[in-house]
């Protein structure tokens, strides 16, 4: 299968897939990555624009891919923008094994059923084209190593897999430390990329009730309204500051 055909939620998920332990790294995190790996996968195909920090519909004809339609069916009928991080926050019930399926179709892993502790089924994916792989590794590392503004899909991969966590797996200990700054820098080369990787990071960090916000200048109300910070606007319960919001599960 040629890289034109490999969308960016595959990509990401081959990123993530361990080639010794048929596991996928990050998997709660990944969920949310995958659902925005498709609204910036649907950007780079003209379907969607950024409006903000909102996502619009700018072209609702199909894409001929089934899992990246759906999406942007869904979204077409939301009939207005919907803020990236309430999307990604948004229940996504095995997408995560619909990837996989789809690439066992498509003969890039394929599926070892197994038992855990003699009993319940598990089932693990090995990557069949290691070399796929490799390549995907591989214009991630040329641009953490060469500081060359990478194309807008890498770019958006680089965003997404340091949003998700991949990091300490993609370059783990201390030696890896400095690739993992150098990813995470790579955010600002894509704006696309970049709202949708903070949109992920704020929903595991708790923070999708109300949209981002300057500082206001000393002495003066906050943008939005005159309360202070800590008062909920009349009738909206407080949101709370911490934890983690409802993720997707994954199969």
């Amino acid at each position: 299968m040629g890289r034109s055909r490999r969308t960016l939620p595959e990509e990401l998920l081959l990123l993530a897939l361990d080639p010794t332990t048929g596991t996928t790294a990050q998997p709660q995190s990944l969920d949310l990555g995958l659902a925005g790996a498709q609204l910036v996968e649907l950007a780079l195909a003209g379907r969607i624009a950024p409006d903000g920090d909102r996502i619009a519909v700018v072209a609702p004809r199909p894409t001929g891919d089934p899992t990246l339609d759906c999406a942007l069916e869904l979204l077409r009928r939301r009939g207005a923008p919907v803020r990236a991080v309430n999307w990604i926050g948004g229940p996504r019930l095995g997408l995560r094994q619909t990837y996989l399926s789809h690439l066992e179709r498509c003969g890039m892993v394929h599926a070892v059923v197994g038992q855990m502790c003699g009993v319940l089924p598990t089932t693990r994916y090995q990557a069949t084209d290691t070399e796929i792989s490799r390549e995907i590794r591989s214009r991630l590392d040329s641009a953490i190593r060469t500081g060359v503004p990478p194309d807008p899909r890498t770019a958006a991969l680089a965003a997404l897999a340091h949003a998700v966590g991949l990091g300490k797996h993609l370059y783990p200990g201390n030696e890896g430390r400095s690739s993992r700054s150098r990813l995470r820098d790579l955010i600002r080369h894509d704006p696309m990329g970049g709202l949708v990787a903070h949109a992920v990071m704020d929903v595991q960090n708790g923070v999708a009730a109300q949209p981002r916000r300057s500082p206001a200048p000393p002495g003066r109300p906050a943008v939005g309204g005159s309360r202070p910070a800590t008062e909920p606007a009349r009738g909206v319960p407080m949101q709370p500051r911490h934890g983690t919001m409802a993720r997707a599960v994954a199969h």
